[in-house]
């Protein structure tokens, strides 16, 4: 009998066997992730649902720090734009429990236009409401437009390792008519108007164009180093790199004037506020918005435990 298990036949039905065996099992380790997925999506949605505005409702009665958060770039159609924070800042303002507004902020800035509209509208609003101090507190980084954003701020707090900082503008491209030269390419260009190809990357650098643009740049740099001289005042200390560019961590940041003290969100709002509670006024999420946010981070979960499972049983 082992002679007949011995011969080729039986051991291509021996492989075949084990291999069918194989995929059973990743049959099943696929089912049970799917089943999983389609188990989260569900428990997602009720989450959302059941999730309600009793809480929040009782904690905006109560005496409260409002917090709005300024999170990743700061551009038009982002999460951290003017069109969907302002609601949201004139909100926490207007909320008669909230004793203070709070600007969470985690961004390495973004557009210009974007953060000067943020900085002229909360002027207002800190105008409306001037029983109601306004600090920011910068996490990881509050870089460049957001701190632009942040000096409007009348107290300006970051944890010691925070980036802080980033007082200037860069605009940036590149050049590839030398590339289509080498490859025997011709640039046509039709204008009407002797700048409509400003900095083309395909055209050589025309030195009155890249001379306009780094005006350009320097105008808005001025407009940026004004905002922040109107909100920091004589807090500022005087440095030759205060307005380069430059970053600097917290606690630098803290002896240049850029700003008052270090602290995280909670701390500000118990120490320098004097009041615990917190409540955020963010932008509110579509339920659609909400439950593919809450999917996307179950299902990164989901597929790396189901991408493990396969390299388990290969």
């Amino acid at each position: 009998m082992s002679e007949e298990l011995n011969k080729p036949e039986w051991q291509v039905i021996g492989q075949l066997v084990s291999s069918i065996q194989i995929e059973q099992r990743r049959s099943r380790r696929w089912g049970i992730f799917f089943k999983s997925l389609t188990f989260v999506f569900l428990f997602s949605v009720l989450a959302i649902i059941m999730s309600g505005d009793d809480v929040e409702t009782l904690s905006a009665s109560q005496d409260h720090v409002a917090v709005v958060d300024i999170f990743g770039p700061i551009m038009t159609g982002a999460e951290a734009s003017s069109e969907r924070l302002l609601p949201a800042l004139a909100d926490a303002f207007a909320a008669p429990n909230a004793k203070a507004v709070v600007l969470n902020i985690n961004s390495p800035g973004g557009s210009p236009v974007q953060a000067g509209i943020l900085f002229d509208e909360l002027q207002l609003l800190k105008q409306a409401h001037p029983a109601k101090p306004l600090y920011a507190v910068i996490g990881d980084v509050g870089a460049s437009g957001a701190y632009y954003i942040a000096a409007v701020a009348d107290y300006i707090y970051a944890d010691k390792a925070s980036t802080v900082g980033s007082i200037g503008v860069i605009g940036s491209g590149f050049g590839f008519d030398q590339l289509i030269a080498k490859l025997g390419v011709e640039r046509r260009t039709y204008t009407a108007g002797g700048n409509k190809d400003f900095l083309d990357p395909f055209l050589p650098e025309k030195a009155k164009q890249k001379a306009m643009f780094e005006d350009l740049l320097n105008q808005i740099h001025l407009q940026f180093i004004a905002q922040v001289e109107l909100g920091r005042g004589d807090r500022l200390v005087p440095h030759e790199d205060l307005y380069s560019g430059a970053v600097w961590h917290g606690q630098r940041a803290l002896e240049l004037g850029l700003i008052d003290g270090l602290g995280n969100l909670h701390s500000v709002a118990r120490d320098q506020i004097g009041v615990a509670d917190v409540l955020w006024y963010s932008p509110e999420k579509t339920p659609l918005e909400e439950v593919m946010e809450e999917l996307g981070a179950q299902t990164k979960t989901a597929i790396s435990w189901g991408l493990n499972q396969s390299l388990v049983i290969h």
